[in-house]
């Protein structure tokens, strides 16, 4: 399959990889991503990697939107079709229910299932991260079971205590700050998931794994709290 390419703005060049979500082609997206930083490609700015697409940044000035196309598409077929595999995976400790989870009941009841059986089915399969968005650090996970799938808030809460684990439709995904937000909350990790100190301030990227281990609240302190 060739790119695709879309303006995204005076500055922006939009290479499409396919058309649905897929992990194999989200794989093939960081590869693209890579590859062009890699490639050091004169006056590309940004690159940021989404489901199916990667947006790229550049300076007009210093290079033509046609060249910059010719220059993506050859890296794109330097690939191969082949993905990127660099993978890390992240347990991410998670208090369910109650104050810490105030939509799980919900989520119970419109699946037909007990809390428990939420639970469990939320907590067993790794999730791919296809994507950071929406805020600094927020990962977009998945794919949630069909089972659990719930519509989102008709109006979103103000405020969303950093580190709740939340659904929205068939993506699950974790607050890394607090914020307003919109998805269904189950639960809560202390993992601190952003820091602008750090060297690399979001912990979790493109590309990792996430699986989620269920834990007492009382063992939401200590060695479970920091930093990834």
């Amino acid at each position: 399959m060739s790119v695709r390419f879309r303006d995204g703005g005076e500055s922006c060049l939009v290479a499409e990889l396919g058309d649905a979500i897929d992990i194999a082609l989200n794989r093939q997206v960081r590869a693209l991503d890579q590859a062009l930083e890699q490639a050091r490609v004169e006056g590309v700015l940004e690159a940021v990697p989404t489901y199916r697409s990667l947006a790229i940044y550049y300076d007009p000035l210093v290079v033509g939107r046609d060249i910059l196309r010719q220059q993506v598409s050859a890296l794109y077929d330097s690939l191969g079709g082949q993905g990127d595999r660099t993978v890390k995976e992240v347990e991410v400790p998670t208090v369910y229910g109650g104050e810490y989870g105030p939509d799980l009941e919900f989520v119970a009841r419109h699946s037909g299932l007990s809390p428990n059986e939420v639970i469990r089915l939320h907590s067993e399969p790794v999730y791919h991260v296809y994507m950071v968005g929406f805020m600094v650090g927020f990962p977009y996970l998945g794919d949630l079971v069909e089972r659990l799938a719930v519509p989102r808030l008709s109006t979103p809460r103000l405020k969303v205590p950093a580190g709740s684990v939340g659904i929205g439709g068939r993506q699950t995904g974790i607050y890394p700050v607090e914020s307003p937000g919109g998805w269904r909350i189950i639960g809560r990790t202390s993992l601190r998931l952003f820091d602008p100190s750090s060297e690399t301030p979001t912990a979790i990227l493109p590309g990792d794994t996430v699986r989620f281990v269920p834990i007492a609240p009382r063992d939401q302190t200590g060695a479970q709290c920091g930093r990834l």
